[in-house]
């Protein structure tokens, strides 16, 4: 079942609440940090115990020889001619995987045979002593270092030193078998070629018989040019035809009093149209047609339409439009006389330009051809010059061994590797600590205790009403410093004004509590720091506060506020009659002290006596909140005695220590007595985490000023 949510009691105070952490999870690494430090001897016995059966091991694990040989590129004469033979780009690593292929080492084995000596040690079945090896480049050299290792100390050098020879003279054979093939193949390559020289050759000669390349480049410039003026006049005709056709537009949609029909156009393309006389005498003739029409409207006022005048100039206006009727049919004669002329012209040039590409286009592949021609016979002759220097240079080279690759130091004597103790001993060491981790690790995925706010919400369906952060100790102090009104600690001390907020602002039903109970489940939780800490804040506060040490046992708190043990709670309650006189004070104001007293060793039957109710009811009128600090609930049986009879229980958490298991028992057995549990609070967790960032801020703490406000 998921724990209620938690949230202000009152929403005007939303951070009265401490904020959860990230949601609890199986195992953190806090919780793993924790049981480690805890169980650290875990991975010392185990590593210890591994660290023996290696050693052990090794005691009865027949030696291991190694001998060493290494081998290293050599200086390079360069030849004029390049070299015969290229290494690849990984030239040291295809060494080291040539020297420990099974090719390699059964060379060396038949090496070792053919010697006549029965010195290759077998196995069990019968078989050759496997022999390792490793081959690895030296950091930033040209050297291989090639070590081998095996059980049979004289073996290991032979077989060493016999794979370096096989592997030199592999190479060797290997260059002659390439160098041989390289020869036949360029061989047949150069005579292949020079059949094919010779054909190209002849193909040009032909063509050159025929054809003369430079009279053919002179020609085809020639058509060339006379092609591109042919294609310039056609585009200029073209462009002609065009601006007469848009005259003959602009003529036929003219308005009667335009000034220049089609004038500006037909000059522009220079055509006979542009010459005829008659767009002056048209322009003219607009002009007086729409004078003599704005002067018969003028009269037409005042005049009658049979008027002499109107009908005189209706007249004129008449013959004024059949002369330009008469100019208008002229203009469309010229343009349909200048479209005839130019389409006589742009057929004309059409004819000629199809019947110069073909030439010209025949002209460029003759000389496409003959440039082909050409260019083939260089490319295989050049091609063919190559491969006879290649051929004379391979032959050359057949019999130079060009092996870069040399032996710096032959095979050592085979020793006992110290490499094969050191190897066990770090496995003992290594498996050691990780089987010690790991049941370190399983541990702490069964610790059920809790490591931050979010985890106790989970696990505990109870009421959360705050938490405190951890607080180093002054060095020197016998225990940690009780909260002051000016506490340069902001955290600490804002997580107990928080604490006294949500007391404050608790909901409840009915009257709020003022006799409250603090307790735990198990010793060493916190539970007396808290009591006597939030007594003073809620003083602090401004209320009247009476803290009471009901741990007759073992009760510390007089130590902590540094006041008197005796006379305290068990005469108070023996002694009726001035219990002020019981009651302890210091500077702080509003803030009273009642000790345990003498020792008891039964305090739960005074609890219950009459004189435990007399006495609370008295103190419950003398003050505004009384905070009772009682023994943890599996520490005695006082805790569960005394808390029914208040009217709320605090019930500390500490982070890294309380167990949910031990937690939900304590708080059963409490429901179980009727106790109401106002909440928890977490006590000693992380100042570090995430609850407390709005406690960090430096104009808010207060660090280093005094301004009082």
């Amino acid at each position: 079942m998921n724990p209620p949510p938690i949230r202000p009691s009152n929403p005007r105070y939303p951070a009265l609440e401490p904020e959860l952490d990230a949601p609890a999870s199986t195992l953190n690494l806090r919780k793993f940090v924790l049981c480690l430090r805890e169980r650290w001897w875990i991975p010392v016995v185990t590593t210890g115990v591994c660290v023996l059966v290696a050693i052990g091991y090794y005691r009865f694990t027949p030696p291991l020889f190694v001998s060493v040989a290494q081998i290293w590129e050599t200086e390079k004469m360069k030849i004029p001619e390049g070299d015969a033979f290229v290494e690849d780009q990984n030239y040291l690593g295809t060494q080291s995987e040539l020297l420990r292929s099974a090719r390699m080492r059964q060379m060396a084995l038949e090496r070792i045979r053919s010697l006549g000596t029965n010195s290759i040690p077998v196995d069990q079945d019968g078989a050759p002593i496997q022999v390792l090896l490793q081959v690895a480049p030296v950091a930033k050299t040209s050297i291989i270092k090639v070590k081998a290792s095996s059980e049979n100390q004289a073996f290991t050098q032979l077989f060493l030193d016999s794979l370096m020879n096989e592997y030199f003279a592999y190479k060797k054979s290997i260059r002659k078998e390439i160098s041989g093939d390289t020869l036949a193949s360029i061989s047949d390559r150069v005579l292949g070629l020079r059949g094919t020289l010779d054909s190209d050759q002849d193909a040009l000669n032909k063509f050159q018989q025929t054809n003369n390349l430079l009279m053919l480049e002179q020609e085809g410039a020639v058509k060339s040019a006379y092609l591109a003026k042919l294609k310039t006049e056609l585009a200029d005709y073209q462009l002609e035809y065009s601006l007469v056709d848009a005259t003959a537009m602009e003529i036929d949609s003219r308005k009667t009093g335009d000034a220049n029909p089609g004038g500006a156009l037909l000059d522009s393309v220079r055509n006979p149209v542009a010459n005829a006389g008659t767009a002056g005498d048209q322009g003219a003739a607009y002009r007086e047609v729409e004078l003599l029409k704005l002067q018969r409207d003028r009269l037409s006022k005042n005049l009658r339409p049979m008027h002499p005048k109107i009908v005189k100039l209706n007249e004129e206006i008449q013959r004024g439009e059949s002369l330009i009727n008469i100019y208008r049919q002229q203009n469309h004669e010229q343009i349909a006389a200048a479209r005839q002329a130019l389409q006589i012209k742009i057929a004309g040039i059409k004819s000629s330009i199809d019947e110069w590409e073909p030439k010209l286009t025949e002209t460029n592949r003759r000389l496409a051809e003959g440039e082909r021609l050409k260019a083939t016979v260089a490319r295989n002759q050049t091609l063919y010059d190559q491969l006879v220097g290649l051929l004379q240079n391979v032959d050359l080279r057949r019999n130079i061994d060009q092996d870069t690759v040399a032996v710096l130091e032959a095979a050592s004597p085979a020793v006992r590797s110290g490499a094969q103790q050191r190897g066990v001993i770090l496995m003992g060491v290594l498996g050691g600590l990780a089987v010690g981790l790991a049941f370190v690790f399983f541990v702490a995925m069964r610790d059920d205790r809790f490591t931050n706010l979010m985890e106790m919400a989970v696990r505990v369906d109870d009421n959360i009403v705050g938490q405190v952060p951890e607080i180093t100790k002054v060095r020197g102090a016998r225990s940690l410093a009780l909260l002051e009104h000016h506490d340069d600690r902001h955290a600490y001390a804002e997580s107990y004004r928080n604490l006294r907020s949500a007391l404050l602002y608790l909901a409840v039903d009915g009257a709020r509590p003022k006799v409250l109970f603090v307790t735990s489940a198990v010793p060493n939780e916190g539970k007396s720091t808290i009591a006597a800490n939030l007594a003073r804040a809620l003083a602090l506060g401004g209320s009247r506060v009476l803290l009471v040490d009901g741990d007759m046992r073992k009760g510390r708190l007089h130590d902590l506020l540094d006041m008197k043990r005796e006379p305290g709670l068990t005469e108070a309650l023996r002694q009726q009659d001035h219990i002020d006189r019981f009651i302890q004070t210091n500077s702080l104001p509003n803030f009273s002290f009642l000790a345990r007293g003498s020792d008891m060793v039964n305090p739960s039957d005074l609890f219950l006596s009459s004189s435990f109710a007399t006495l609370f009811g008295r103190l419950r009128e003398w003050f505004d909140y009384v905070l009772i600090d009682s023994s943890p609930v599996f520490a005695a049986d006082d805790a569960t005695t005394l808390a029914p009879m208040v009217d709320g229980t605090l019930f500390v958490v500490r982070s890294d220590f309380s167990r949910a298991g031990i937690v939900r028992e304590a708080l059963n057995l409490l429901t179980q007595r009727q106790v109401k549990v106002l909440g928890l609070i977490l006590n000693r967790t992380d100042a570090t985490a995430g609850s407390y960032h709005y406690y960090t801020y430096d104009e808010y703490s207060g660090a280093g000023k005094t301004t009082q406000v």
